[in-house]
C-alpha cells in the first residue's frame, strides 16, 4: 500500500531499544569523506559532459519514489512522513538529487537529524548538508570519525546520517582529466571568441605607405561584407588563414574527454553523445536502462537503500528500497498485458492479482496510490 506525503508513522505501543548503527566509523583513508577534491565543484560543472552525466545519474535517481519493505515477507508497509519528504525545506526529488551528487562528486554525503519521533528516538526529518558545510572531526589514530563540524558547530554521530561511496569522488579520482577537459573547453570558448583573421594579403612588389594598407584593407572587407568582386593587382596575393573549431581539432578532442568522463561517471558514452556510433532504438532501450541501472545507478541505489535501512533510522526487520519499476524499468504495456494474459491462463494469478500489476480498478480505471 502506497501511503502519501502527510502520512503519518505509525507509533509503536512499547518503546523500541534502538541500537545504532551509525557511519562511517572505520575510515581506513581519512581524506575519503573529508570533501577533499582536486578539483573545484563550480569549475567542473563547467564541462559540458560531466554535467549530463551528473544530471543523468542524480535525476533519474530522484525521480524513483522511496518505498518500506517487511525484510522476511516482502510485504509493502504504510511509509513514514520523511519517506515521502525527507527535509522540510525542500521537496524529495531535490533531496535526494544532492545525495547522488554528493556521493558522485566527494565520495559522502551528509543528510543532518532535525528532529524525531518521540515514540522510539528515530528521525522524523532531515537536511542534506553541502559537503563544503561539514568537517569530520577524527580519532587520534586518525581512522575513526567521532563526531562532525557544521558551520563550525559540533555534531554528534547520532544526529548525521553519513551515506558513503565504495571510492573516492570523481573530483578527487578524476581531478586530471576534468582539469584537462576544462581546459580544452576555456580554449575552445577563447578562440571562438577571438577568431583568427581570416586572411592575409602578401606584397611581393614595392612597399606600400600605411594609408595605401589600410584602404586596401578596407576595400577588400568592403568587397567580402558585400560579397561582391574584389581586386587585387599582380603584387599581391591573398592567403587564407581561417580556422574553425573542427580545424583545431576542439572537436574531436571534447568527444575524446567526454569518452573518459563517461569512464569516470561508469556511464555509457551513448548516454553523453560521446560515441556518435552508437544507436538507441525502441526494441532495446529497456535492455539498455536495464543495464543502466545495474552498471551506473546501482552504487547510489545501494548506499542510499542500505543506510536508509539500518536500524538507527529504520526498524529492524524492515527495509527501504527505491521502487525502479514505477518509474524507469516499466516494460511496453503491450509486452506486460501479454504476460499477464498468460499468467491469468495458466491459473498463476487472479483476476484481482492482474489488475493490481496493470494499476486497475474493477471499473477499468487507473487506480489511485
Amino acid at each position: 500500500m502506497t501511503m502519501g506525503i502527510f502520512t503519518r508513522a505509525v507509533p509503536t505501543q512499547t518503546k523500541p531499544t534502538v541500537v545504532a548503527q551509525y557511519a562511517p566509523q572505520n575510515l581506513g583513508d581519512p581524506y575519503l569523506f573529508s570533501g577533499f577534491a582536486t578539483i573545484d565543484r563550480n569549475a567542473a560543472l563547467g564541462i559540458p559532459s560531466l554535467v549530463r552525466a551528473r544530471n543523468l545519474i542524480c535525476n533519474t535517481v530522484a525521480a524513483m519514489p522511496l518505498e518500506l519493505y517487511k525484510k522476511s515477507t516482502g510485504e509493502e508497509l504504510g511509509k513514514p512522513v520523511w519517506m515521502s519528504q525527507p527535509a522540510i525545506n525542500q521537496p524529495r526529488s531535490v533531496t535526494i538529487a544532492y545525495t547522488c551528487e554528493s556521493l558522485l562528486f566527494y565520495g559522502v554525503s551528509y543528510w543532518l537529524v532535525k528532529s524525531r519521533y518521540q515514540e522510539d528516538g528515530r528521525p522524523a526529518s532531515f537536511e542534506w548538508i553541502p559537503n563544503y558545510r561539514v568537517t569530520p572531526k577524527y580519532s587520534p589514530d586518525a581512522q575513526t570519525i567521532i563526531s562532525y563540524y557544521v558551520d563550525r558547530k559540533e555534531i554528534s554521530n547520532e544526529d548525521m546520517v553519513t551515506f558513503q561511496a565504495l571510492s573516492d569522488g570523481i573530483l578527487t579520482t578524476g581531478g586530471q582529466v576534468l582539469r584537462a577537459a576544462l581546459d580544452l573547453e576555456t580554449a575552445s570558448a577563447i578562440a571562438a571568441a577571438t577568431p583568427m583573421p581570416s586572411g592575409y594579403i602578401r606584397n611581393s612588389g614595392a612597399d606600400l605607405d600605411p594609408k595605401e594598407v589600410q584602404g586596401l584593407l578596407a576595400a577588400w572587407k568592403a568587397a567580402r561584407a558585400n560579397r561582391s568582386t574584389a581586386y587585387l593587382t599582380s603584387t599581391l596575393e591573398y592567403n587564407a588563414t581561417s580556422f574553425s573549431p573542427k580545424d583545431m581539432m576542439y572537436n574531436e578532442a571534447k568527444q575524446d574527454y567526454a569518452t573518459q568522463i563517461a569512464r569516470l561517471c561508469n556511464v555509457d558514452a551513448f548516454y553523453l553523445s560521446a560515441d556518435a556510433n552508437n544507436s538507441m532504438t525502441y526494441s532495446n532501450l529497456l535492455d539498455s536502462r536495464k543495464q543502466f541501472v545495474s552498471l551506473t545507478l546501482q552504487p547510489f541505489i545501494s548506499a542510499i537503500e542500505d543506510r536508509l535501512s539500518m536500524n538507527d533510522v529504520t526498524a529492524q526487520g524492515n527495509e527501504v528500497r527505491f521502487d525502479l519499476d514505477a518509474s524507469f524499468l516499466r516494460a511496453n504495456p503491450m509486452d506486460e498485458l501479454l504476460v499477464i494474459e498468460k499468467l491469468l491462463g495458466l491459473g498463476l494469478i487472479t483476476i484481482e492479482q492482474a489488475m493490481e500489476m496493470t494499476d486497475l480498478t474493477p471499473n477499468g480505471s487507473e487506480g489511485m496510490s
